[in-house]
């Protein structure tokens, strides 16, 4: 809906108190304009249009992000984050202070993975010994003059009001200051300005915590990890398998602008960063590229098997134990990394069940959704992630079972996926009891096997569900044909 931009003060600090008697602290809610022919830029423009009216109506110098769930979990973290950017060692070139997304509400086992132990624990560690680790969208304490120019370089604002060195003196409510507040919230204000290129929050990603991170690093900013035991804030996540992927699927189309443009970590990163730096960035910029072997892994030995080829070095070669300690050790690591940062072996089990759901879905679809975008042909836009609770989705989520139905396409890839791997896998059990011989075939079986132990919850959601969550009907159908095709193509192949 178009509307003009709406300003309120709903709190002021020099006449509000509570029921104590004690002065409250100033709250403003701000609505920017909409309208059909100005650009958003979404959560980056709404978070500089913010950026700005704070700066004309009170200018403080720190200043929080926080997702509309998240929610305060320790009244200390304050003074954590005001002894890091008053330590006169570090202060004048930290950007800002991220503390790890932490989550209420998520079941035992924590089926979707929605903790993201690797991506909110265990990577921004690494992160902490180079420049510091990447914004993750919530959470974070911004430096305000971080968001304008580099330590050295600062880039000068078009008006007075808007420097982070200036002094606000009139009251938040005089004519003045909300005129003011009205006109830098306007659609039109950032034209032929450097918001979103050289000042405040980055644009041209969908993952404006990532682009903007990476750039004020580019810039010669730090920033520091901040994971104490307590958790500084918690939050909700989504609890349909749908809702998670869909989220992920943003993210990779977000990344992949940042991979595909000027900024290339690889390249650009590099120069500005240190190759260390720019490799660690570089690791999510390109994480939708797993669809490739995650795609392969999934189908390739299968389908092989299928057709009594062999892909593998046989039982018997040294090759095999290279196969095997490559195996063990890429998931022995993950295993270990995840224990130490307070994981289950159930929640790890999940942990990589979902890698592989991603991969042969949301990193899927969202590196076709961005190749589409890239060559000019309309895709669907920015969506939110639902976390809204409902009875029934809520009580299948905390009993632990997969949230299926909605009869989406990304489902396809998956539920193929289970089906191709479960009948090579009965069809090479069966040739091994009647004793045919399977040497050359038995890395295919052990890798087969541990998918097939993978894909349980989806055979449940296939065959043996009657409840609203089970996958679609016609998700199944779809996924048999094309299986079934799969199957005909590959006997062509082998």
């Amino acid at each position: 809906m178009n509307h003009p931009t709406v300003i309120q003060v709903i709190l002021d600090t020099k006449h509000d108190k509570d029921n104590s008697g004690r002065l409250m602290p100033n709250l403003i809610y701000v609505s920017r304009e909409k309208n059909n022919t100005s650009p958003h830029h979404f959560k980056a423009g709404a978070l500089n249009v913010l950026l700005r009216v704070s700066a004309v109506m009170t200018n403080a110098p720190i200043i929080l992000t926080q997702d509309c769930d998240m929610y305060s979990n320790d009244p200390q973290t304050l003074l954590r984050i005001l002894c890091y950017l008053s330590d006169p060692a570090i202060k004048s070139n930290l950007a800002f202070i991220q503390f790890p997304q932490r989550f209420h509400g998520l079941n035992k086992q924590d089926i979707y993975a929605c903790e993201y132990k690797h991506h909110f624990q265990v990577n921004p560690m690494g992160f902490d010994g180079l420049k510091g680790p990447s914004y993750i969208g919530s959470g974070c304490f911004f430096h305000r003059r971080a968001l304008f120019g580099g330590p050295s370089t600062p880039v000068p604002p078009e008006i007075p009001e808007l420097s982070p060195d200036h002094v606000v003196s009139k009251p938040i409510q005089s004519q003045e200051i909300l005129s003011l507040a009205h006109h830098v919230a306007g659609c039109n204000y950032e034209n032929q300005t450097n918001w979103g290129s050289k000042s405040g929050f980055r644009y041209g990603s969908l993952v404006e915590d990532y682009n903007t991170s990476y750039r004020l690093h580019c810039e010669g900013w730090k920033s520091l990890f901040c994971n104490p035991k307590r958790a500084a804030f918690l939050g909700d996540v989504p609890i349909t398998l749908f809702d998670v992927l869909s989220q992920n699927k943003r993210w990779c189309i977000g990344l992949f602008e940042v991979a595909f443009s000027k900024y290339n970590p690889l390249i650009f990163g590099s120069q500005y960063m240190g190759v260390l730096m720019s490799l660690a960035y570089s690791h999510y910029a390109f994480w939708p590229i797993w669809c490739i072997p995650v795609i392969f892994y999934s189908f390739l030995p299968q389908l092989a098997l299928l057709n009594q080829f062999s892909i593998f070095p046989k039982l018997s070669e040294p090759w095999f134990f290279l196969y095997v300690f490559l195996f063990l050790g890429a998931y022995g690591q993950d295993f270990v990394e995840f224990f130490l940062a307070g994981g289950t072996v159930r929640r790890w089990w999940n942990c990589q069940r979902m890698w592989m759901i991603r991969g042969l879905s949301c990193y899927l679809f969202g590196s076709v959704e961005y190749l589409l975008k890239s060559i000019g042909i309309s895709t669907h836009g920015f969506s939110l992630t639902s976390k809204a609770l409902d009875d029934e989705h809520s009580k299948r989520y905390g009993r632990g079972i997969f949230e299926f139905r909605v009869p989406s396409p990304l489902f396809v890839p998956l539920t193929m996926a289970a089906i191709i791997n479960l009948f090579s896998f009965l069809l090479g059990l069966t040739a091994f009891m009647r004793g045919n011989n399977m040497e050359g075939l038995g890395l295919q079986m052990i890798l087969i096997g541990f998918i097939v132990l993978n894909c349980l919850p989806v055979y449940g959601a296939i065959a043996l569900r009657n409840d609203a969550g089970k996958i679609p009907t016609q998700i199944t159908i779809i996924s048999t044909f094309v299986s079934v095709a799969f199957y005909y193509a590959s006997s062509l192949c082998f």
